[in-house]
């Protein structure tokens, strides 16, 4: 019989307190990283995180909270990360580079690493000896609010090793909380970073009071668009409508591009109110200067430094991608919005 996997969650945000719900609310300790002391006390005593997702409750007779992530470390058997892609290199750097060489990494991380442009797992293993064997990746579409309130949502977990991202997966069921399990971990992880990019774009459109009907058009181009990126840099099974065979129940089709991890997580992340890049966007189109609508909002809009490392990246890819380029010469390149949604407009088909 396997023993239990200990769980650690670094990461004190919507986010990683929407995790760290989950997985207390299906009996599992964990050690949680909680930077402020001042917050940390706080969720001690009164039982919900007063910075983020304050209406969710937490049982804290199951979370043993720690100020020192190298605490959090040697207390687990599964490392999840969950800080913004931006602040994540200050965080390992704390870490002794050997420390995690026979963790479980879970990146809950939706962004590319900023300055070498590279995924986490590339990161990890370049820096810190992670093989990809022991890497997976967690994503939604699943919005942390909804969490809060308990509302039915999709996790899906990635990984090469099949068994273990199944294994792991179990850990995050509740009735709340359905898993799906795929073994694309590359292609899942650009897909969640070009999601939030697009969702920029879509929130940019209804600050500039574009309708719903050229939304619609604009997310179906930018589907279209996420697709021939992913198809370009070798990401298999990028369809709708035709599946591999399977060994599954009747009822469930293997993963291809209409499953909620590729598109499922594009649509809510452009429609949601929910979404922070959506928001963000908004106020861009709105006339808001980037670093004023970054002051306004509480949180990291991931997509505003991933739009910047997408560009980089595709300089050797080479995907055709006007929508994300675009994105990024109005936040980047002070192109104004309503310039580049002209240029949009031209584009979509």
């Amino acid at each position: 019989m396997q023993e239990d996997l200990r769980f650690g969650v670094i990461g004190s945000g919507s986010w990683a307190t929407a995790l760290v719900k989950i997985l207390t609310d299906n009996g599992q300790q964990v050690s949680w990283w909680v930077r402020n002391a001042t917050q940390a006390a706080y969720i001690k005593a009164r039982r919900h995180n007063p910075q983020y997702l304050n209406s969710a409750y937490l049982n804290v007779s199951l979370l043993q909270i720690m100020e020192d992530p190298k605490e959090i470390v040697q207390a687990s058997d599964v490392l999840v990360l969950a800080v913004p892609s931006a602040y994540i290199k200050e965080v390992l750097a704390q870490l002794d580079s050997g420390s995690l060489k026979e963790k479980k990494i879970v990146s809950a991380i939706k962004g590319i690493v900023p300055g070498p442009d590279v995924l986490l797992n590339e990161y990890l293993q370049q820096h810190y000896e992670i093989s990809l064997q022991n890497y997976f990746a967690l994503l939604g579409p699943c919005h942390a609010e909804e969490v809060a309130s308990e509302k039915l949502s999709y996790l899906t977990f990635s990984g090469v090793d099949a068994g273990m991202t199944e294994r792991i997966s179990t850990y995050f069921k509740t009735p709340y909380i359905n898993t799906v399990t795929n073994g694309d971990i590359l292609g899942v992880q650009y897909a969640a970073v070009l999601k939030n990019i697009y969702a920029l774009g879509a929130g940019i459109a209804h600050g500039l009071e574009y309708g719903d009907n050229f939304l619609s058009v604009y997310i179906a181009n930018a589907a279209d668009e996420m697709a021939g990126f992913l198809q370009k840099v070798g990401i298999q099974h990028i369809v709708v409508g035709e599946h591999q065979l399977t060994h599954t129940p009747a009822h469930k089709k293997d993963i291809n591009y209409a499953a909620s991890v590729y598109l499922g997580d594009l649509l809510v992340t452009c429609y949601s109110p929910y979404s922070r890049n959506r928001t963000f966007g908004a106020m861009i189109g709105k006339g808001y200067t980037v670093q004023s609508a970054q002051l306004e909002m509480n949180m990291v809009a991931e997509g505003y430094n991933a739009c910047k490392c997408m560009y980089h990246i595709n300089q050797t890819i080479g995907a055709d991608m006007p929508i994300a380029t675009t994105v990024y010469r109005i936040l980047w390149e002070r192109l104004s919005a309503r310039r580049g949604f002209e240029e949009i407009e031209e584009v979509l088909i």
